[in-house]
């Protein structure tokens, strides 16, 4: 099962879909019951998704791998401290999940990585992968442009990335091929644009009218072959070879039924004309700028 399962609706409001706010413990029970028995094996989290972590920690995941981040530096140049830092999250997150070791340690913003002094907090990543704390270590990116430059830097054992339908860049670009012949794990995010793709006409927000166009095409093909847009999203992601986990995020454990379900079927063969290189519509940090 390529589906892996992302929580920061558990600890906080996420996403241009979202109704209900954070997501209420008993549903998180129910939930995590249901991926379990469905061969969802693991959980996407932070520090900084609000309370997830406490709320995963209490639903017990003892079951579940489970893949956490690394705090936002804010400093120019990576010291001593933030080490110091580093090691009190990484502490604190396996206090909080009741895990003793991590499958996964990602450094969430990718500049960190970019700064001075970048390698004393590589190095202690490594140091936690050495000591069992975590079995692999790597980065959260928004976009594609600074992966070359991070593998050619560090051995980074997992890569966290944004992918769906409508945007093909590192594919046209060889960047998933690359990370696949390198062995690096990829996980892809965002594969319904925070529920962009899957919004009817009638509820999409008036900003992104300007792709229009896309949206033509993308609904025309939809019911030209009979398909819902969640089907299409989650197939079309699951038929990457490069991508080990598709990581969905969901409020209900009816959303993650819905989700289940979906990955069962064809693919139609998708339109040459179906995609997008616009980082304001693929990067959703830049929608306030709309």
């Amino acid at each position: 099962m390529k589906l892996a399962l992302g929580t920061a609706q558990f600890g906080m409001d996420y996403g241009i879909n979202s109704i209900d706010g954070r997501v209420k413990a008993s549903e998180v029970t129910d939930i995590l019951n249901y991926a379990c028995k469905n061969g969802i094996g693991l959980l996407d989290t932070a520090p900084s998704y609000g309370n997830s972590e406490h709320v995963l920690g209490n639903a017990n995941v003892k079951d579940f791998q489970i893949v956490t981040k690394t705090r936002h530096f804010n400093q120019t140049v990576i010291t001593n401290k933030e080490v110091d830092l580093l090691n009190d999250d990484l502490g604190q997150s396996l206090k909080s999940l009741k895990h003793e070791s991590l499958y996964g340690l990602l450094v969430h913003n990718v500049d960190d990585l970019l700064k001075p002094g970048a390698d004393k907090l590589f190095n202690q990543l490594m140091y936690f992968r050495q000591q069992g704390l975590v079995s692999k270590i790597g980065v959260s990116v928004y976009t594609g442009d600074k992966i070359q430059n991070i593998v050619d830097k560090f051995d980074i054992d997992l890569i966290q990335l944004p992918f769906n339908i409508i945007d093909r860049r590192l594919i046209d670009g060889g960047i998933l091929k690359m990370l696949k012949k390198l062995g690096i794990e990829v996980h892809a995010r965002s594969i319904f644009l925070q529920g962009l793709l899957l919004m009817t006409d009638d509820r999409r927000p008036s900003q992104f009218s300007r792709w229009n166009s896309l949206w033509g095409v993308w609904y025309q093909w939809l019911n030209d072959n009979n398909i819902t847009a969640l089907e299409a999203t989650i197939r079309y992601a699951s038929s990457i070879p490069e991508i080990s986990k598709i990581l969905v995020g969901v409020d209900t454990k009816t959303q993650l039924q819905d989700i289940v379900q979906a990955t069962k079927g064809d693919l139609p063969v998708v339109p040459k004309d179906l995609f997008t290189n616009d980082s304001d519509l693929l990067n959703p940090v830049n929608w306030t700028k709309l």
